[in-house]
């Protein structure tokens, strides 16, 4: 039996909101797509299948809408008002990232839906919450990342350089993971003994929940007016700290992450380093060898002020970058693991979802379009639920394809 099994969740269509649609119908969930009659806007976002654009080849829109029924309202329709509204009274969750008002004007709100259906948990996802007045200027994924602060924690070292933000409309999935978050953990409540009639209204602002996922950013400079500096490769931080990524034998970059802290991995890199028989090239062999016979706890909060801890843990990061210089990254990471060091290669997108340890876990989900008679590859789940599996059910709807079917189950 699949997690959400049994919920039954209307999502006004819209790019910004789509992933948490997704998360939840992938999760099992019954999601019903309501889309205008001209359809979502996505349909026609590439990269398109053989790069041929066309109707139902967008592999933007395919990814975003798996495992939902497609359902076609005007919903400026008096009649199709009145259609949402019945479907309304079926549903446990409405998701959507409409303006702030157009609900409200259209008596689609939540006030004019709650006596319809007193258990509806109401999801509004806006730029900045639905009381603020700036939630209905003009936006874009740059412009919510911007204002909410990841980009500025992300870059170069070069200070020249302006921010980097993160490519994939990470300023819309941020907003969706709070949705989904906050729409299960209102299903809870709801499920408690009692609580069975209790909906909620739940106002997601994208720029808060980008904020809080800025690391120490936000929280320094609330703390102790601390700024944090881009840096390449690593976490930003108010004072510069040692680089990690490494250029490996095959050309390829690492990331060196987490230097030995424990006598026992102190121990592997040395073995490690030995068996390369790299250790006469690096002087400070003779610290990880201090750092293997250290008793007691290693107190990293010494580090620059007590040298003996400091040289150990720099032979640490030392003796890592000269074995990434002589190894495939690929040896490198899968050394470092087996040293139980955290490091990690770095992989474009296509190369991750081809790694061999992906593929072990089953990331690579076979998906069946009857529509082309062909069986393509998604990206699944990051997470195994043995009792509860995630699943992709079936193929993104095509415009419409479940109106009637949708519109005779009400009847």
């Amino acid at each position: 039996m699949s997690a959400l099994q049994g919920i039954r969740v209307v999502e006004l269509a819209n790019e910004r909101i789509a992933f948490a649609g997704k998360l939840m119908a992938d999760m099992g969930a019954e999601v019903i797509l309501i889309e205008p009659p001209g359809g979502d806007n996505s349909r026609n976002y590439p990269p398109f299948l053989d790069n041929q654009p066309g109707a139902n080849r967008s592999l933007y829109f395919w990814h975003y809408n798996t495992s939902k029924r497609s359902v076609v309202l005007d919903l400026n329709l008096e009649q199709d008002q009145d259609t949402f509204k019945q479907l309304i009274s079926t549903a446990d969750v409405l998701l959507e990232s409409e303006p702030t008002q157009r609900l409200a004007g259209l008596g689609l709100d939540y006030a004019d839906l709650k006596p319809l259906q007193p258990g509806l948990i109401h999801v509004a996802m806006t730029p900045y919450g639905r009381d603020e007045p700036k939630s209905d200027l003009p936006f874009t994924d740059l412009t919510l990342m911007a204002a909410g602060g990841p980009p500025w924690s992300c870059g170069y070292d070069d200070h020249s350089l302006p921010p980097v933000r993160g490519w994939g409309n990470q300023g819309y999935h941020t907003g969706c993971h709070y949705v989904f978050l906050s729409v299960l953990t209102a299903l809870l409540h709801r499920g408690m003994q009692g609580n069975g009639d209790k909906g909620q209204f739940i106002d997601v602002s994208m720029t808060a929940a980008l904020n809080v996922t800025t690391e120490a950013a936000s929280y320094g400079w609330l703390v102790n007016n601390s700024t944090v500096q881009r840096q390449t490769g690593r976490h930003a931080a108010p004072k510069p700290t040692g680089e990690t990524q490494m250029q490996c034998a095959d050309g390829r970059y690492v990331n060196t992450g987490v230097p030995p802290r424990f006598p026992h991995e102190f121990a592997k890199l040395l073995g490690w380093l030995r068996e390369l028989q790299l250790e006469e090239q690096l002087p400070e062999a003779v610290f990880l060898e201090m750092g293997a016979q250290w008793q007691g706890p290693f107190d990293l909060s010494l580090l620059g002020s007590d040298d003996t801890i400091t040289a150990i843990f720099s032979a640490g990061r030392e003796a890592l970058k000269l074995i990434a210089r002589s190894v495939s990254a690929r040896d490198f990471f899968i050394g470092c693991q087996n040293a139980g060091l955290a490091v990690g290669a770095i992989n474009s997108p296509e190369e991750a979802f081809e790694d061999p340890h992906f593929i072990a876990r089953g990331f690579q989900v076979p998906v069946h379009h009857d529509d082309f008679d062909a069986t393509y590859t998604y990206p699944g789940a990051p997470y195994k639920l043995p009792a509860s599996p995630w699943q992709i059910s079936r193929r993104a709807p095509h415009l419409g394809e479940h109106t009637d079917e949708v519109l005779a189950e009400l009847a």
